[in-house]
């Protein structure tokens, strides 16, 4: 054993020493964090939330069901505008993503394709809801193309995503021996990913039927329009608590359907994989 009076310190660097990119972006998003926080609590208005809430109770309940049967309807056509756009951006984004995959496609082709994602994703599907509801009108095609587009954005990125984290020599070498780019594909790389994709689809699903409830709002078809004519109504506040209390059960009831469907797709494809 080393005597106590022997025992050197061990060496410290300086403060400045210490910083790399990681802590100046922590140091930079804190401030921010304090600085916003302080600009907003500065510029907000007071506000006395015991009256608000009780005005919330009165106004609100009990919720209103009776008109269930057609609250259901338009939940009905909300699930289909989800189902139907959630497929199409998903056919597409296959497609899509191998062209923004960095170790399959040429760089300009991936640098194309990217900007591409990046457009239908900066624009919130509320905003896409918008336009397409001036093409189309207020229909339920409307919101179909709304989603799809949306969707496109955030597939295309999850999919390319997933492609590059694959190795691809096995698809490579099929190629090399003969076979197709479509049967390079389905036996090289398509085995790799189809657990991640079939994940990531799911929860496209899964925020879809959300956003599907939202878009009616602007007219793009679904139970956002009867709970924007519910709004619109003096005495409608009552069935926008039972509109709500509906979205609210199918939203629970798909992410539980979700959970179960990712993890049996897991431990299909891997049984020694723990999934969520």
């Amino acid at each position: 054993m080393i005597p106590d009076g022997e025992i050197k310190k061990l060496p410290q660097r300086a403060w400045f020493e210490r910083l790399n990119l990681l802590n100046i972006i922590v140091i930079v998003f804190l401030f921010l964090t304090i600085f916003s926080g302080k600009n907003l609590m500065d510029n907000n208005r007071p506000a006395d939330v015991v009256a608000g809430f009780k005005y919330f109770i009165k106004k609100f309940f009990p919720p209103d069901f009776s008109d269930f049967s057609l609250i259901l309807e338009s939940l009905g056509e909300t699930f289909q505008i989800a189902i139907v756009s959630t497929f199409i951006a998903v056919i597409f984004s296959l497609v899509i993503s191998i062209g923004a995959s960095r170790n399959v496609s040429p760089s300009w082709l991936v640098q194309t394709t990217r900007m591409f994602l990046n457009i239908t994703r900066t624009l919130p599907s509320l905003i896409w809801a918008f336009i397409f509801v001036i093409f189309f009108g207020p229909t339920p095609i409307a919101g179909v193309f709304a989603l799809t587009f949306y969707s496109l954005g955030y597939l295309g990125k999850f999919f390319s995503e997933s492609f590059e984290s694959m190795d691809i020599k096995v698809a490579r070498g099929l190629k090399l021996i003969g076979a197709n780019p479509v049967q390079a594909f389905l036996y090289g790389l398509w085995p790799n990913v189809k657990a991640q994709v079939w994940s990531q689809s799911l929860w496209m699903l899964e925020y879809n039927i959300r956003s599907a409830s939202i878009i009616g709002l602007v007219g793009a078809g679904g139970i956002g329009m009867e709970l924007n004519k519910a709004m619109e109504m003096a005495s409608g506040f009552q069935r926008v608590t039972a509109i709500l209390i509906c979205i609210l059960v199918i939203v629970i009831f798909l992410d539980l359907l979700g959970q179960g469907i990712r993890r049996w797709i897991t431990q299909k494809i891997n049984p020694k994989s723990i999934s969520d």
